[in-house]
């Protein structure tokens, strides 16, 4: 796997567009344009490969802010260079997964194009919200979310963590997903959050 260096967002960006990675790196602190201006800026250009984003902030608003703008995990400076390396590889194992609008866990099928769900063929009606937490749920399938990172993503930055709205809505994903199945993917993690597995 060959590395391509590059020292400003500029130049980063066009890069990053004009030639082929498995993985993309990106420091939000660039000289120039910011990496969250790149990131945001490759997204909306359809650029689907794996973005993993290097950043010094480690408040919640600034982690999230960057999942939402397409990063697909991040890593907090300052960082062991092997965990750095372990997280790239995970993103080069993945990249076609990454391209594609459906996530699968099981028999649940989440499409981020037609935003239409199933459960064993089945389809499932889902609020937008529903759709939010379920979508962001998948996208880290097997990890543990955390009610403030499930608020956050879904509601906005400003959104109170105190109130119980990821309960009430884990609950009805949980009516409408697993009630019917003997297996059930939504697990809570008491004290810690909710995760999605098969």
């Amino acid at each position: 796997m060959g590395v391509h260096l590059v020292a400003d967002g500029e130049e980063g960006e066009q890069v990053a567009a004009s030639e082929k990675f498995d993985v993309i790196i990106l420091d939000m602190r660039l000289p120039g344009k910011s990496g969250l201006d790149v990131l945001q800026s490759l997204r909306s250009r359809g650029f689907e490969k794996p973005v993993l984003v290097l950043t010094a902030q480690d408040a919640v608003d600034s982690k999230v802010r960057t999942l939402r703008a397409g990063a697909d995990d991040y890593v907090t400076k300052p960082f062991a260079f092997e965990e750095l390396l372990a997280r790239v590889e995970a993103l080069a194992r993945r990249p076609r997964a990454m391209q594609s609008p459906m996530l699968r866990v099981g028999d649940l099928e989440l499409n981020r194009d037609t935003r239409e769900v199933h459960r064993a063929g089945e389809a499932v009606e889902l609020t937008p919200k529903e759709f939010a937490v379920l979508e962001y749920l998948i996208r880290h399938a097997g990890r543990v979310m955390s009610r403030t990172l499930i608020t956050e993503y879904a509601w906005g930055y400003h959104f109170d963590p105190g109130t119980n709205i990821v309960d009430v809505v884990i609950n009805h994903l949980r009516k409408k997903i697993d009630a019917k199945h003997d297996k059930k993917l939504i697990t809570t993690v008491r004290g810690v959050g909710y995760v999605v597995k098969a």
